[in-house]
């Protein structure tokens, strides 16, 4: 069986489903259609099944004529997929990399979406890309992903790979996933008659250098065999490959690429707060440094962590120590000082309208981006939603644009973007800068607001 899937994989003869199409899934399944393969995207979203088969993209990072082009709604356009050779599971720490071999044409109309899991019944392997967010409680919710095993495990067949990259602690993948696979048909051997892997997500939303394609994929099997397997399916349409021993190790490497990131953050956060208690300009401090060729890597300070991975992803790897009777303390640590940031940027706009002789309260305050970042519209874990809130509790009138976020509700509130920012701008009395999209001009920000706020360092 491994040898007959690694074949399949081999020819593009494999139909392969990605459950869950949001910022991770969609890509993956455009990229595995565009290597060859026939692609079932299963959400259970009906508005991003109806826009993925009408060729409309709802991702920034996936343009609708790409989309379209895969989906089979228009002409297709030639282009270069990744070999399909399979490489050895040999040594798990060396990274494999696929040469590009060119195919003739990209096949049209071999992508589709659907809600329906009873295609998984029919397909040779299926990657897992649902949310991992957390808890009220702030512990790991991986209900997503309990619930796309269950329905792995109802059309689980001989000849199958199951490939999951959703962000979660170790040990899921083989404490959580497999032995619910096992109880469903205990006559299947994993190994032997399905391969099962932990592959984690690598994207970084509105990047155009690191994509889908040619960012390194970590992928860890449940046994070799799984391994070579996975790798077979996976180096179709990505160029390079990193095996390690486990699927643990893998679920572990993504849990320390954003701790290290967060971490890092924090302590730049924190050497923000430090150099405004001594009369610094921490920017100063840390473009300087920035200057030495070795052992030094530069993280700036801002409004707080954002996005679905840096401000989430540690606290499953603290949870699972916690369980271990351990205290990851750097997670903690880390977490206490950029959960504050918005506090700190709050009152330095308090500060600031102090200084101009007014209040907050009754103070018309405009946030410059939604966005938890530049260049896309993403709004999850955005610390300017924090700091809108707490503007808002302290009496200002608050308004917001966002070029990339129209409008939007979160916990209770309902906002939508000033239409005209040359107007907004003369009639405030303070601009927060929350989220530094390009679009925008600092140099007429800078001139025309009475008074700004830059959490970005961008003005």
């Amino acid at each position: 069986m491994k040898e007959l899937m690694i074949t399949k994989f081999e020819q593009r003869d494999a139909h392969v489903a990605v459950i869950g199409l949001g910022y991770v899934g969609l890509p993956l399944a455009v990229q595995f259609a565009q290597a060859g393969y026939r692609v079932t995207g299963i959400d259970l979203d009906q508005r991003k099944v109806e826009a993925i088969n009408r060729g409309e993209s709802y991702i920034g990072d996936i343009s609708s004529e790409t989309l379209a082009a895969v989906t089979g709604q228009r002409a297709a356009s030639s282009h270069a997929t990744s070999n399909g050779s399979t490489a050895s599971a040999g040594t798990p720490t060396a990274a494999i990399t696929q040469a590009a071999a060119p195919t003739t044409q990209t096949q049209a109309g071999i992508l589709r979406a659907t809600a329906d899991y009873s295609v998984l019944a029919e397909c040779d392997a299926v990657s897992i890309c649902v949310p991992t967010p957390l808890n009220k409680t702030g512990d790991p919710d991986i209900s997503y992903i309990y619930s796309a095993t269950e329905q792995i495990a109802q059309y689980l067949h001989r000849g199958m790979a199951i490939v999951l990259e959703s962000t979660t602690y170790p040990g899921t993948t083989t404490e959580v996933v497999l032995p619910r696979l096992l109880e469903n048909d205990r006559a299947l051997q994993i190994g032997k008659d399905f391969f099962l892997a932990f592959s984690p997500e690598r994207v970084d939303p509105g990047r155009t250098d690191w994509l889908t394609h040619n960012t390194p994929k970590v992928i860890g099997g449940v046994t070799p065999e799984c391994l070579a397997v996975a790798i077979a399916y996976y180096s179709a349409a990505i160029e390079t490959l990193v095996p390690v021993s486990s699927p643990n190790a893998a679920e572990m490497v993504k849990l320390f690429e954003n701790t290290f990131r967060s971490v890092n953050i924090g302590l730049a956060n924190e050497m923000l707060l430090m150099c405004d208690k001594l009369g610094l300009d921490a920017w100063e401090v840390i473009d300087a440094a920035a200057t030495k060729p070795f052992g030094f890597m530069r993280f700036t300070p801002g409004p707080g962590l954002g996005g679905h991975c840096i401000p989430i992803d540690p606290h499953y790897l603290s949870w699972k120590l916690r369980t271990l009777a351990y205290n990851a303390r750097f997670i903690e640590l880390a977490s206490e000082i950029n959960t504050e940031m918005p506090r700190y940027w709050v009152q330095q706009v308090q500060d600031a309208l102090n200084d101009a002789g007014r209040a907050v309260k009754g103070s018309r305050i405009l946030v410059l981006g939604v966005a938890y970042k530049k260049n896309v519209n993403d709004m999850r874990e955005s610390p300017a939603l924090d700091i809108i809130h707490l503007l808002e509790e302290k009496g200002g009138h608050v308004y917001y644009h966002d070029p990339h976020v129209p409008s939007f509700q979160h916990e209770g509130m309902e906002m939508v973007s000033v239409t005209d920012l040359h107007v907004a701008l003369s009639m405030v009395d303070c601009v927060v800068v929350a989220t530094d999209h390009d679009v925008y001009d600092w140099d007429e920000i800078r001139h025309k607001a009475a008074l700004v706020v830059d959490t970005r360092h961008v003005i």
